[in-house]
């Protein structure tokens, strides 16, 4: 089984009319310094446009433990985790809400001239009951879910990664079987959906490359509507290298109409976690870097953007000591920040 990648959960209820305030609060992913609110030191700012269109929220855990430690004094600490906070990350809409939250993120990221990147990540039967497991409670909640987010984007520009796992877990079959034909549909759904605004690009989420080989998952996606899409997505909340994951696209690209894809570099700066019990080599692993900054200028042609989708420092579970999935972790999100090159 390829297990759960680790993925944030986020169950706040945001306002969208607050955009830089309540709006864009991470709840229920934050602990102890999160809570406060970031302080001005932080000085967190967009990235170049011509480099990277994404938008960096400045009110993320990380800009907030960058606040704490420069209130502490802790100067050193707080460079580090400036090099989290200063670039953009993935906004996972949560169940609650979507329409507020689409909406909040999307409206600040056009403040500001830039994209909004959400990942969507409600699914019914999410993660096979591992440490993400949950999601809608069935398809029609799942349908009305997406309509909300859909409500909520409106003509703003917006990059969504589509379900990270649910393909994946269609195909090892972790999934059960009768709830097979309804994810396909359900993807299929939101997929025709979000393509339907003006300026939104739909990414669906393909696996890593240490999964598997691109013969076992090129028809599921192409099942599930990637024609329609923009392309897929590797590497998301996983480990494995750039030059692999643009190996591992490239050959699925080429089982999909040459269709483009992103990668997610957040974590992936000293490759996979090798080591120690490999059933859960995904989930917390010691000794990773931070990878390539987010940009749309890329090494191949067919790779449209590097994205942190996984917010570096937020837990892929309970496991190796880490608080529950998406919830910040400041002790991990330093180790990944000094093990970083510049």
């Amino acid at each position: 089984m390829y297990g759960s990648q680790g993925t944030p959960v986020s169950f706040a209820t945001r306002t969208s009319a607050l955009v830089l305030g309540a709006a864009l609060l991470i709840a229920g992913c934050s602990s102890g310094d999160g809570d406060k609110k970031p302080d001005a030191n932080a000085k967190i700012t967009q990235q170049p446009e011509g480099a990277d269109p994404i938008w960096v929220n400045p009110d993320t855990n990380a800009a907030r433990q960058v606040a704490s430690y420069v209130k502490a004094g802790k100067t050193a600490d707080a460079e580090q985790i400036r090099k989290i906070a200063e670039q953009p990350t993935g906004e996972w809409i949560g169940a609650e809400n979507p329409k507020a939250e689409a909406q909040g993120f999307t409206e600040a990221a056009d403040k500001a001239g830039r994209t909004a990147l959400l990942v969507l990540y409600n699914i019914p039967h999410r993660d096979c009951g591992q440490y993400s497991q949950g999601g809608a409670g069935d398809g029609d909640a799942y349908r009305e879910w997406i309509d909300a987010v859909a409500q909520g984007i409106t003509d703003r520009a917006a990059t969504v990664i589509l379900e990270p796992d649910a393909i994946l877990h269609l195909v090892d079959g972790c999934t059960p079987a009768q709830f097979q034909a309804e994810r396909y549909d359900l993807l299929a759904y939101a997929i025709t959906k979000l393509k339907s605004l003006t300026h939104t690009k739909v990414y669906l989420d393909a696996g890593n490359a240490g999964w598997g080989h691109p013969d076992e998952i090129y028809q599921p996606l192409e099942r599930a509507g990637l024609a329609k899409a923009d392309g897929f997505a590797v590497n998301v909340s996983n480990f494995y290298s750039t030059q692999d994951s643009i190996a591992y696209g490239k050959r699925l690209s080429a089982k999909t109409a040459d269709k483009h894809f992103v990668i997610d570099t957040s974590r992936n700066g000293n490759g996979p976690y090798t080591d120690g019990d490999t059933d859960e080599n995904w989930c917390n692993p010691p000794g990773r870097a931070l990878g390539e900054t987010p940009t749309t200028k890329t090494a191949d042609p067919l790779v449209d953007a590097y994205l942190w989708i996984k917010r570096p420092g937020e837990s892929d579970g309970e496991c190796k000591g880490g608080p529950k999935a998406g919830n910040w972790w400041p002790t991990y999100a330093l180790k990944l920040a000094q093990a970083s090159t510049p």
